[in-house]
């Protein structure tokens, strides 16, 4: 053979070697994007993969978009109130031009993933768009929109893939093609009559706003109360706004089966305490849960081991059974809220950098966006009662909140748990008009292992919604001592 001519094998390309880096992320939410931002800006080579959002669903089809939507709603509501605050409009009224309320969202989605490649760009960390899967250990393959693909290999991998609106196997309801959250965000019309499946976060939120641009909505939920794991006061009190909005609401239900087509007519019969009934309407939004997207990964090729509800298995530091490879957010199982993800993130960052954080006993706030909020931390007083845990209950009307009467804002109330033989803040429950900041001065309070009185005591400005946590905690308390309650009863 002379040195001009080669062998056949010589024609076969070889396969580049993985680009090596410190740390690739497969999937690009909150707490993956945070991740990216932190350790590229200390130097490390940092990859983040995600099949179609840039930022993951919060910036996208979830939390952001659908505040957005919330909002619009309030401002609608604000219109039908227009004679309370001594506005007149005119004779015609107004009209909801969902288009607009649409593009209002879009718009405000548009701002977010700029100001994210932005961030991008700044740190140095490498957003890539495409569908990736583990190939071998720490090693992810990359399926990119021309159908190219690259090989990521990292020192660390994070798993950040969240979850998906799940379809319960009720006949007809697939082929119904209801809305998630995700297309219900995406609407360009008024649902005549619109059917939601399910009494939690998801569908109580968008049942309030859909009512208010002028739907018909009714509700249809399995448990015997909306927000079923709420107190009862608060899910009493939910129940009532939807009802005083005019939404129809089916508690304690068993849907046997679903006809027709979202968008068109759909039809769902349902058992409720023992009897069939029918309900139809024009359009079906199913938020009964989510599952997680751990299908296609090639966790198993990694090493990577799920728990019997199908989320990647994970202890207190979040590392995964495979070296080298953590998960954090809702795949891990974690709660379902971006704050939550986000502190996954500075747990594992803090695990990376020779810290040992970890999950347990972290403090969980979290907030329902209707109007009013619900907003709690920490002990329910379910939880009390549950644990045997004896405690003093601090409750007012948000009628008490000077701020809030200046709004007209006067639903709700507000009420804590305080230890019955401390002054420690053992949980906290606003249901009323900025529930969710009020909330937060309590959690730094908390935090910080400060007693009630501190609150109680404190100069807060006047006036201001914060400032009713002086009226709540001068309040009159009410001892619940469950432990001797159960005691005298086993007694008896």
């Amino acid at each position: 053979m002379t040195s001009t001519e080669t062998s056949p094998s010589a024609h076969v390309l070889k396969k580049s070697p993985p680009e090596e880096f410190d740390l690739v992320i497969l999937g690009g939410g909150t707490g993956s994007t945070v991740a990216a931002w932190t350790f590229a800006g200390e130097g490390k080579r940092v990859a983040v993969v995600d099949r179609k959002y840039i930022g993951g669903s919060c910036p996208n089809i979830a939390c952001l978009p659908s505040k957005n939507i919330i909002h619009t709603a309030k401002v609608v509501d604000y219109f039908r109130r227009s004679k309370e605050f001594g506005i007149a409009i005119g004779k015609d009224g107004f009209t909801i031009e969902m288009p607009g309320v649409r593009d209002r969202k879009r718009k405000m989605v548009v701002g977010l993933n700029e100001m994210y490649m932005g961030n991008y760009r700044k740190t140095g960390a490498e957003f890539i768009l495409g569908a990736g899967r583990f190939v071998a250990p720490r090693t992810v393959e990359v399926t990119l929109a021309d159908g190219t693909t690259r090989q990521l290999r990292g020192a660390n991998v994070i798993v950040s893939t969240g979850t998906r609106a799940s379809l319960e196997p009720i006949p007809g309801l697939a082929e119904a093609q209801p809305l998630t959250h995700i297309e219900a965000l995406e609407l360009d019309e008024v649902p005549e009559h619109l059917i939601v499946i399910g009494g939690g976060y998801v569908g109580v939120e968008l049942s309030q706003a859909m009512r208010r641009f002028g739907s018909k909505v009714s509700v249809i939920d399995r448990n015997e109360r909306l927000m079923s794991k709420e107190d009862p006061d608060v899910c009493e009190a939910l129940n009532d706004l939807l009802k005083d909005e005019g939404i129809d609401v089916h508690l304690n239900t068993r849907i046997k089966r679903v006809s027709g087509k979202s968008g068109d007519s759909v039809t769902i019969v349902f058992e409720q305490n023992g009897t069939d009934k029918t309900l139809t309407g024009t359009h079906l939004l199913v938020a009964t849960g989510r599952i997680p997207n751990t299908e296609g990964l090639g966790l198993e090729v990694a090493g990577v081991e799920l728990t019997d509800r199908g989320y990647i298995k994970v202890n207190e530091r979040l590392q995964t059974t495979a070296p080298g490879v953590w998960a954090i957010g809702e795949v891990a199982g974690s709660r379902q809220f971006t704050h939550i993800s986000i502190d996954d993130f500075r747990v594992v960052h803090s695990n990376l950098t020779g810290g040992n954080r970890v999950t347990t006993g972290r403090q969980v706030p979290y907030c329902l966006f209707t109007d009013p909020e619900l907003a709690h931390i920490g002990l329910h007083e379910n939880d009390a009662r549950a644990k045997g845990i004896p405690y003093r209950l601090f409750k007012v009307a948000m009628e008490a909140n000077l701020r809030a009467r200046t709004l007209s804002e006067t639903r709700g109330f507000v009420k804590a748990l305080v230890g019955a033989d401390s002054d420690r803040i053992l949980g906290f429950t606003a249901f009323g008009v900025g529930a969710g900041e009020i909330l937060a001065a309590v959690q730094i309070a908390m935090i910080a292992g400060l007693p009630y009185t501190a609150l109680r005591d404190a100069i807060l400005t006047h006036p201001t919604l914060a400032e009713g946590l002086g009226v709540l905690f001068s309040s009159p308390a009410s001892a619940h001592n469950v432990v001797e309650r159960r005691e005298s009863e086993n007694a008896a």
